[in-house]
């Protein structure tokens, strides 16, 4: 699997759909979701192309809201989330491309979840683009983990190893699986993902808000500095497993810490805002905003994660509130 500053021919997202994430037709929270959504796909429209995969019946409120440069695909759909329920583009032996289908089953059969159509979008990602489709036995989503493009694969116990995702499957039986269709050598398991992410609505561990690597061969990780916070303990516990790590190559991991954003509840409720969840497109890194005063802070850090890159900021708060960020709804097609 190339690494994801790597060039790429395209990114794929989807349009919300009414459902028990984003609510019912003509509602307030679907409106908020289709906003920032379509923010995220008009900004990434400006530096590649971008196609929008629409239930068939939201087309027009989708044409309303995306940049008329951003192509529309009508495909039946569940969810929006499409780095989780889309195809893992990778390179086959021979250089040619691969679209990997995992199993997807709404992160691990949740009650609320449904994925009957969103089971399918993998493989009909693969025929729009003319992609051969390896089919992956291992249920797990393109937010349960992270590659270098030079052999190395970040996972989490929590995701690969849940229960309601891989009943039985060992750490060796999940490593032997990633290691076949992403052609990495080394996996590095993070012991668990962000409090909030074990909520009504969370993926139970994604890595996506956690750690990510970047062009500058540094990792970044989420780092929450208040003592008090649920937070603190497990972005701790994440550095030390990656500071003592090495990567495919032998190399000791460099580690970067991003800081949390100061804003850590809303309404009552625990978030997990992370910065860690951008999406590194064609020259820019699209990087997420809370209106929060660490916003700047953490811009200047992914600047410098990325040498030669345009960090260019959204808004991720009404992404968040969903479940997810920017990095979740967005997917790579590699050049």
């Amino acid at each position: 699997m190339p690494a994801e500053w790597e060039p790429h021919q395209r990114t794929w997202m989807a349009f919300p759909t009414p459902n028990p994430t984003f609510g019912e037709a003509g509602g307030p929270d679907l409106a908020r979701a289709r906003r920032a959504w379509s923010a995220v796909a008009n900004t990434v429209a400006g530096f590649e192309p971008v196609t929008v995969l629409v239930d068939p019946g939201d087309r027009a409120a989708a044409r309303e809201l995306l940049d008329p440069r951003v192509d529309l695909v009508d495909v039946a759909l569940d969810d929006a989330w499409l780095r989780d329920s889309g195809p893992t583009f990778a390179r086959a032996a021979d250089g040619s491309a691969v679209a990997v289908d995992w199993v997807f089953n709404g992160w691990g059969a949740q009650s609320w979840a449904r994925w009957d159509d969103d089971a399918r979008v993998a493989r009909t990602v693969a025929g729009l683009t003319g992609t051969p489709v390896s089919s992956s036995p291992l249920t797990q989503e393109g937010g349960g983990f992270h590659v270098d493009g030079r052999g190395t694969v970040l996972l989490t116990d929590t995701v690969q190893l849940d229960p309601h995702r891989n009943p039985g499957w060992t750490r060796e039986q999940v490593e032997a699986e990633v290691h076949a269709q992403l052609g990495t050598t080394t996996a590095i398991w993070l012991p668990r993902g962000l409090t909030a992410d074990y909520g009504e609505f969370g993926t139970r561990g994604h890595v996506d808000i956690v750690a990510a690597f970047t062009s500058s061969g540094q990792v970044l990780v989420h780092t929450q500095a208040d003592p008090g916070h649920p937070d603190h303990e497990v972005s701790r516990e994440v550095a030390e497993v990656l500071r003592s790590a090495t990567d495919a190559r032998g190399n000791p991991l460099r580690v970067i810490e991003i800081p949390a954003p100061e804003t850590s509840e809303v309404d009552g409720e625990l978030v997990d805002h992370s910065y860690v969840n951008h999406y590194v497109a064609n020259s820019v890194v699209v990087a997420c905003a809370f209106d929060d005063p660490r916003d700047a802070q953490a811009a200047a850090v992914l600047e410098a994660a990325y040498p030669g890159r345009r960090v260019v900021t959204v808004d991720a708060r009404d992404v968040f509130a969903f479940g997810g960020g920017i990095h979740c709804i967005t997917q790579q097609q590699p050049a």
